[in-house]
């Protein structure tokens, strides 16, 4: 089940929820900053002033405080007071109201410091102790209206939300654009793979260069694809094989009924036909129980455990009668165990000495013998033996050394008795020999 929105839209939302926060963040610090830089600002135009009158401010011979009278002096009386030491104003600015007058008193009787009022247009007061001698004088209170500097705040911090919000919108739409480029080559690949495993399941992407990333992705499609490729050549193997073994039972059984369906039969006659076919039915449902065996060992089902001899008695002594001609000797010790299920070492030896009788001249002979890796097995003829050319070859499925040798095989059975002694853990090979050839199974102990 999918969710409602894209990977691209997620992605793209969480980077642009990031960069909102810190222009966020970085919008309300630089105003604060703003607002102390304006503060300060504020606070040295007032204290210039507030030391420019208090230069003026001097003591008369009857011991009053009175201000000399400088050139210019009406620019410093604009919003300036001056308070003596015990509270009595010296000076205030023209046009003050009552309520900036009691503010500039109680601020000049506080000594130095800074203060704002509440009125509709803000104001912003400093004062400044005048000091001779280390005798208080007088208090200078100068005043200056915030309202450019408000002005000037409110400008800049829309200014910065405006501009903070255009790049946050321009940072989205680059960002989901950015996601959705970067993702587009992994919908390719998605696309491409699942359109090779429907089509053409040999195809590969390969190591064809790629960002490291796409390169990952490359390498695990590649991995997927090669495990659906092995499963489907195992379904095929599966199918080949099931024709190959069931071919011949089948061939008896339809003989049989063809016969018994031909003329009138005795009753021994249909006693018999009825166990031939009872025999072929029963073949077939050996192989199809050898071949899921195999198939379960391949997957990692456990192994049985069988006594050799016991199974290639009874198997050599059915096969001789199809080669009366040739001596079928079998050397196996009955103390030998190997760790293979007996149905299994049926069907996986059948094949090798099916060919074995196939191109001997005269003898065939299966021996057994211990060996490092558990129990060697080895099956021989005196025939024309395997080219050393096709050694390789022979255990291929379909290939065969002489296409027109008369026998109705698919060139199937060694390939799949290779196949079975592995899916038991074994090995199947060909040695070599001065004459004839010589199969062996390398078989896990028992």
């Amino acid at each position: 089940m999918t969710s409602g929105r894209s990977l691209r839209s997620r992605l793209a939302w969480s980077a642009s929820a990031v960069v909102a926060l810190w222009l966020i963040a970085l919008t309300v610090g630089a105003n604060l900053l703003l607002i102390g830089v304006l503060g300060r600002e504020a606070d040295g135009v007032l204290r210039a002033r507030a030391e420019a009158t208090a230069a003026t401010v001097q003591v008369g011979p009857d011991g009053r405080v009175a201000v000399r009278d400088v050139r210019d002096d009406q620019a410093l009386d604009v919003g300036t007071w001056i308070f003596t030491a015990d509270g009595a104003t010296v000076e205030r600015p023209p046009g003050s109201t009552a309520a900036l007058d009691r503010q500039a008193a109680d601020l000049a009787a506080r000594g130095a410091g800074t203060a704002e009022t509440g009125l509709p247009d803000p104001v912003r007061l400093l004062a400044l102790p005048v000091h001779e001698g280390g005798t208080l004088l007088a208090t200078v209170v100068t005043s200056t209206s915030l309202a450019p500097y408000r002005q000037v705040q409110r400008l800049a911090l829309v200014g910065s939300a405006a501009l903070a919000v255009g790049l946050l919108v321009v940072v989205h739409l680059v960002l989901r654009a950015s996601v959705a480029r970067a993702l587009r080559p992994v919908q390719q690949m998605s696309a491409q793979a699942g359109r090779w495993s429907a089509e053409d399941v040999d195809r590969r992407f390969g190591p064809a260069p790629r960002p490291a990333e796409l390169h990952d992705l490359a390498h695990t499609l590649d991995g997927l694809l090669d495990r659906l490729a092995a499963v489907l050549r195992r379904e095929r193997q599966l199918s080949d094989e099931l024709s190959h073994e069931l071919r011949t039972p089948l061939a008896r059984i339809q003989a049989e009924v063809d016969l018994l369906g031909s003329r009138p039969r005795s009753g021994a006659e249909r006693a018999a036909a009825l166990a031939t076919i009872d025999e072929a039915a029963g073949s077939m449902g050996d192989i199809l129980e050898t071949l899921m065996s195999a198939a379960r060992a391949a997957g990692g089902a456990p192994p049985g455990r069988c006594a050799p001899r016991e199974v290639l008695l009874p198997l050599a002594a059915g096969m001789q009668a199809r080669r009366p001609d040739v001596e079928l000797r079998v050397d196996v010790p009955g103390e030998l165990t190997v760790g293979v299920d007996g149905t299994l070492l049926e069907r996986a030896v059948s094949p090798v000495l099916e060919n074995a009788l196939r191109y001997a001249a005269g003898r065939v002979t299966i021996t057994a013998e211990p060996a490092p890796s558990g129990v060697r097995l080895r099956i021989s003829d005196d025939g024309p033996g395997v080219p050393a050319g096709a050694r390789g070859l022979v255990f291929e499925p379909g290939w065969r050394g002489d296409p027109v040798d008369g026998h109705d095989g698919a060139g199937l059975g060694l390939a799949l008795a290779r196949r079975l002694v592995a899916a038991a853990g074994g090995e199947l090979g060909v040695e070599e020999t001065m004459g004839g050839a010589v199969f062996v199974l390398d078989l896990p102990p028992g």
